[in-house]
């Protein structure tokens, strides 16, 4: 993710020697790899990382060879997710006393609070632009490393153009009414997918939050947290049941909801749904496709056209406090973010936004991750910058384990099982049972 205020420092050139990423191909119940760079030793870090259609195993196998070729006798031993929802897999980890030594975009909260993960020192982050990014208690546990928009609306212009659609919906009636246009015109509006990467169905839910919830109080979480609001209030139901409406005029095929991440990205590069809700990531697959050209980019509307957009920095590496060599641990993690030729990866590969001081971009970054880029800096400079529902981190993180309810509720709202109503309540008495745990 590029972050705010891009300039490239002689710091980060200098922390080039650290960047250490060492990783091979795993099975996916996160066994040791066939080109696994070592056994269990004191030199050897345990590395959990997760596969996307755009972080293959030869992206990391690349990233760490970058960083283990400036270390000799520094060994990682990767671990892999068997599905996108790394935290589950680490807290099983955990709980089979096989904790990694290093994880990247894991939910910090929880792990944090319990001791397992070592607090980053100020000295430490100076690189970083925003050091206390996803803070718990005053302390970063994962380093803010990446800005990401979640969620943008990605379209195809070729959809657009078939169903009469001259423009791209600047207020949520005119998102309503060219989803009609392109119903009419036997085009499926929204690609929406879940199964068994659940977090993709969240994302109309992490932008209706943005436009109806966090556009009025930035803070909401935060008062969740302290009980001054609550999910049944009308602003977070209002954002549901606009969620629950699209999919009930057939503007998302709920069908569409059992497809993976994987399979609905490709599903929307095939040609089916003329928009979708995706983070930024979506960019490097779209810029990798033959029809990047008739792709574009949106925020998601608002009811008096201003732009706002869901974005968060964090999603880094952690460390745990009970690594083996600790040092070592904290030495990887550093030079796997701020080496520059990784962070040039990270921006093609993932289309992230490095949320490091001084860092350029590479010149050879595609149309749609340009355009989406350029919409993100529209939105700080002229628009709505707030967090992004369900991928917050720190002490406004959802509380554990509520993602997953979040998840479940609102596929059930899009599958008619609940109504926004009786989501929000769900929500709640859950919130209230974790709280009180």
């Amino acid at each position: 993710m590029f972050p705010r205020r891009l300039r490239a420092p002689s710091s980060v050139k200098a922390l080039v020697a650290l960047t250490v990423l060492a990783l091979s191909a795993c099975s996916a119940a996160g066994g040791n790899s066939a080109s696994s760079s070592g056994g269990g030793g004191t030199d050897t870090i345990t590395f959990l990382t997760f596969e996307t259609p755009n972080l293959t195993p030869a992206y990391w196998d690349a990233a760490i060879k970058r960083v283990t070729d400036q270390y000799p006798g520094m060994k990682v031993k990767r671990l892999v997710s068997p599905t996108a929802d790394r935290t589950s897999y680490a807290k099983q980890l955990k709980a089979s006393g096989q904790f990694p030594d290093v994880m990247i975009a894991v939910t910090p909260t929880g792990f944090a609070q319990a001791g397992d993960l070592y607090a980053w020192q100020q000295s430490e982050l100076s690189s970083f632009e925003v050091p206390d990014g996803g803070a718990i208690g005053g302390k970063v546990y994962q380093l803010p490393a990446n800005t990401q928009t979640i969620p943008m609306v990605y379209y195809r212009k070729s959809m657009f153009a078939k169903a009469g659609i001259t423009g791209t919906p600047t207020t949520y009636q005119q998102l309503l009414d060219d989803s009609a246009k392109l119903k009419t015109a036997g085009l499926l509006p929204f690609q929406v997918g879940g199964g068994s990467d659940a977090f993709a169905a969240v994302l109309p839910l992490s932008a209706t939050v943005a436009t109806q919830v966090y556009r009025q109080d930035p803070n909401w979480l935060v008062d969740r947290h302290t009980g001054k609001v609550k999910f049944s209030d009308p602003d977070f139901v209002d954002a549901l049941q606009r969620v629950g409406d699209l999919a009930s005029k057939g503007y998302i095929d709920r069908a569409g909801l059992s497809r993976n991440y994987a399979d609905s990205q490709k599903a929307f590069l095939d040609g089916s749904g003329a928009m979708y809700p995706m983070g930024i990531w979506f960019a490097s697959a779209a810029d990798a496709s033959p029809i990047k050209d008739d792709l574009g980019v949106f925020a998601w509307p608002t009811d008096d056209g201003k732009v706002v957009m869901p974005a968060y920095t964090g999603g880094g590496l952690e460390v745990s406090a009970h690594a083996k060599n600790l040092d070592l641990a904290k030495k990887f993690a550093l030079a796997f973010q701020l080496d520059k030729s990784n962070l040039d990866n990270n921006v093609l590969s993932d289309a992230l936004f490095p949320a490091i001081k001084g860092y350029t971009p590479p010149t050879t970054t595609g149309p749609v991750f340009n355009e989406s880029y350029q919409l993100y800096q529209q939105a700080e400079q002229t628009g709505t910058v707030v967090k992004a529902f369900s991928w917050e981190s720190g002490d406004d993180a959802l509380l554990p384990g509520m993602v997953d309810v979040v998840y479940g509720a609102v596929e059930d709202v899009m599958l008619g099982r609940k109504s926004a109503k009786d989501a929000a309540s769900y929500l709640d008495s859950e919130w209230a049972k974790r709280a009180s745990s």
